[in-house]
């Protein structure tokens, strides 16, 4: 029975990935899963739908609507004031044109530590990337490696992003997002530079190869000079603000909550860059962001309910117990759980979701500390969910930039899964030498 089990939870995690990558819509899939891990689990399957699966799809709801209400709501407010564009522009024009390209994942990844969502970022700053790539002669198909790599590595997971990877384990954990702060720091910067290098590499050797810019029908190549955009001072402000008050404390209490500060970014976007806005388009706008909301936290939930399912299979114990006694640092074992979890899921937050009630309290246990367990565990989750049926991915490279995974991918995958994964192992080097820096 043991035996069948594993291999149940395997074919369930395998036909997972194998429907989300066919577009199979995301809830006929986690329910055809459900029903694989029960019935070679051995469960009742009306448990395992209605108590496993809905505690696991609602207590995720109840825990992190808030945060993703707001956060979309932050991402909407600089979208319609131009801010965000602003600020990807800016930085676009001080790097000037040899390393310009350098822009498009530095833009990226300033919008996206300051709250706003990775699928926000991408949608703004991907017109100037069109501007930089044709200007350069860079080859188009790399535009999703670059935005990708800027929205879903080094800042999504950074000590003090405002991100739901910061919040989950937060919330869980009982630490700060800057726990783990200067490690954390420090494998980040690695996945940075490793990644700008690995880039301008990959960008040298396409044009030695011959590669050009091939525009696509519908590419606005020539954007408008005089564009009437927020000041990029003023616009860099509402995500200073976020960042200030979820992130200080005042008398050891942060100033506000995750929900409540980027809730203030958002109302001091709006209101600085006033302007900028159709205000009677407000209502529609506030309405667009919290249907966005609605259904981005319920496609995470639902992979949420499936993990519930197969976190209570009588033979998930086995499972945590191998990847537990990985031999070598006891960390490694906690980043090659949490990645394969959120790669399964092909969601970083829905695989911290899982991972971390499953795996957290088990290596605090063993004396390793929370904040040493949350930033290892915020690292690893942004390497294997970045595989080719990952929703972010699909959506960037197919639906934003209309290229095939077959063009682009391979750089998206250097970018985003071995980069991150490095930078990962960086981490566990430093948090089992240097486990005491704060």
């Amino acid at each position: 029975m043991t035996a069948f089990g594993i291999i149940g939870i395997i074919l369930a995690f395998a036909l997972l990935m194998y429907m989300i990558m066919k577009g199979f819509n995301i809830y006929l899939t986690v329910f055809c899963c459900t029903l694989v891990v029960a019935l070679t689990s051995r469960m009742n399957v009306y448990d395992a739908y209605k108590d496993y699966f809905m505690t696991g799809f609602t207590t995720f709801f109840k825990n992190y609507y808030l945060i993703f209400l707001t956060g979309t709501l932050m991402a909407k407010a600089m979208e319609i004031t131009g801010g965000a564009k602003s600020i990807a522009k800016f930085i676009i024009k001080i790097m000037g044109t040899e390393w310009a390209f350098v822009s498009v994942p530095l833009a990226c990844g300033v919008l996206c530590y300051g709250g706003v969502s990775a699928f926000v970022c991408s949608f703004c700053v991907f017109p100037i990337a069109l501007q930089v790539f044709h200007a350069a002669d860079l080859p188009r198909n790399y535009i999703p490696g670059a935005l990708c790599f800027g929205c879903s590595t080094f800042a999504m997971i950074a000590p003090g992003a405002v991100q739901i990877h910061n919040a989950v384990p937060s919330t869980i954990l009982g630490t700060s997002f800057m726990a783990g702060a200067v490690n954390g720091f420090i494998s980040c910067g690695f996945m940075l530079v490793a990644g700008i290098a690995l880039l301008r590499i990959w960008l040298q050797k396409a044009k030695t190869r011959g590669e050009h810019f091939l525009a696509k029908e519908g590419d606005e190549i020539n954007e408008d000079p005089n564009e009437n955009l927020p000041n990029p001072v003023v616009a860099l402000i509402p995500l200073v603000i976020t960042i200030f008050l979820v992130n200080f404390k005042i008398n050891g209490v942060n100033i506000a909550k995750v929900e409540t500060g980027v809730l203030g970014g958002a109302v001091s976007a709006v209101l600085l860059m006033w302007k900028f806005i159709n205000a009677k388009e407000l209502p529609k706008h506030f309405a667009d962001g919290a249907a966005m909301a609605l259904f981005a936290i319920t496609n995470t939930c639902a992979v949420n309910g499936f993990g519930g399912v197969a976190t209570n299979s009588p033979v998930f114990t086995i499972i945590t117990n191998a990847m537990v006694n990985i031999p070598g640092p006891k960390l490694l074992g906690l980043v090659v759980g949490t990645t394969v979890i959120a790669g399964i899921c092909g969601s970083a937050s829905g695989g911290l979701g899982i991972a971390v009630p499953i795996l957290g309290p088990v290596y605090v246990a063993q004396g390793i500390s929370a904040a040493t367990v949350h930033r290892i565990m915020a690292l690893a989750s942004s390497a294997l969910d970045s595989l080719p049926h990952n929703g972010y991915i699909v959506t960037v490279t197919n639906g934003l930039c209309h290229e095939t995974h077959r063009d682009s991918y391979p750089l998206t995958f250097w970018l985003t899964v071995v980069i991150p994964l490095l930078g990962s192992l960086v981490g566990v080097v430093l948090f089992t030498l240097f486990p005491n820096l704060p």
